[in-house]
């Protein structure tokens, strides 16, 4: 992980809610530049639910395309937030081939994450 993504993430959990929104604010702004590392962290983050929950919704702001495998994966975290995020982030990339994997969440023991990937399939499979 390049070090200043690794220092960027170290920030997120900054107890100063402005440092840590400026972290995140910059991470977001590399956007696309960020997501080798935004994939390493979410991979390294096993114990911590909150910064896997960043880690995929940074990935659903991408815009990048590299990032649907990293979220297809997410849709199995433990955490239900973690989860019910992919589904958003998988819906933010409009990621149509997500559909089978979405349709399977529609069954999941979370009412939020059923929610979420009910909406995200309505928004893929909506005409643009």
């Amino acid at each position: 992980m390049r070090p200043r993504y690794a220092d960027l993430f170290r920030r997120l959990r900054d107890p100063d809610p402005a440092a840590a929104d400026a972290a995140f604010d910059a991470i977001l702004f590399d956007r696309g530049e960020a997501v080798p590392d935004i994939v390493e962290c979410y991979q390294k983050a096993s114990r911590d639910d909150l910064t896997r929950f960043d880690m995929i919704q940074l990935l659903g702001f991408s815009e990048s395309r590299a990032s649907i495998p990293t979220l297809l994966q997410a849709l199995h975290d433990r955490s239900p937030q973690v989860r019910a995020e992919a589904c958003r982030s998988l819906e933010d990339l409009r990621a149509a081939e997500a559909v089978e994997a979405l349709g399977a969440r529609l069954q999941d023991v979370d009412e939020d994450v059923r929610h979420a990937a009910r909406e995200a399939l309505d928004k893929i499979l909506s005409p643009p």
